[in-house]
């Protein structure tokens, strides 16, 4: 009988969920054969190891969130748009998907401190974010929308850590009013710039 026909792609979205989801260690060979609906044979033979479908499900994460950190790219007021992209992180927080959070900051957490290979994959996640936020902020500095003195390198990283602190944050205050807890740190994120 000749094996069903699958798109890697998908497989790799599906993964990706189950991981998400998950974490890496947390995941077993048997949950990625439920996610993906592909056998063990399968998986391995396209994949290579579970390593290595992780390592293509956060490269898939990362191109996902190419798509959000575009918005600071985009038209309007830099600060305008820096709110909307902590903002949509405030949504996926408090989403109805269990607010699953930043795959990049559960593989940093979890692998990038032993694993080199995730670990340069999450630097690349980071820096993508990092880049786009300094690129926006240079170019308000020249339309004299952010002060001329400004150091735009720290405040990029300021506002990437914001980002990332968001995420853990929301998973710390579970029983709080998380979305006012947020949207605090947000304004007080905005109002720095």
């Amino acid at each position: 009988m000749r094996p069903k026909a699958f798109d890697p792609d998908d497989i790799i979205d599906a993964a990706m969920k189950v991981f998400w989801q998950r974490g890496y260690s947390a995941t077993s060979i048997q949950d990625l054969e439920e996610g993906t609906e592909l056998g063990r044979s399968s998986i391995y033979n396209a994949f290579g190891s579970k390593h290595e479908l992780y390592e293509r499900s956060l490269r898939r994460y990362q191109e996902l969130k190419a798509e959000k950190i575009a918005v600071l790219s985009g038209p309007g007021p830099v600060r305008e748009r820096i709110r909307r992209l902590l903002m949509d992180v405030v949504d996926e927080e408090l989403s109805e998907e269990k607010g699953l959070g930043c795959m990049t900051a559960s593989a940093a957490l979890e692998l990038a401190s032993h694993d080199p290979s995730i670990a340069a994959i999450v630097a690349q996640n980071l820096n993508d974010l990092e880049s786009a936020l300094y690129e926006a902020l240079s170019r308000a500095r020249e339309t004299g929308e952010i002060a001329a003195d400004r150091d735009i390198r720290a405040l990029s990283r300021f506002i990437l850590n914001t980002v990332q602190g968001m995420r853990v944050l929301s998973k710390g205050y579970l029983g709080h009013d998380r979305r006012q807890l947020l949207q605090d740190v947000v304004d007080v994120a905005i109002k720095v710039l």
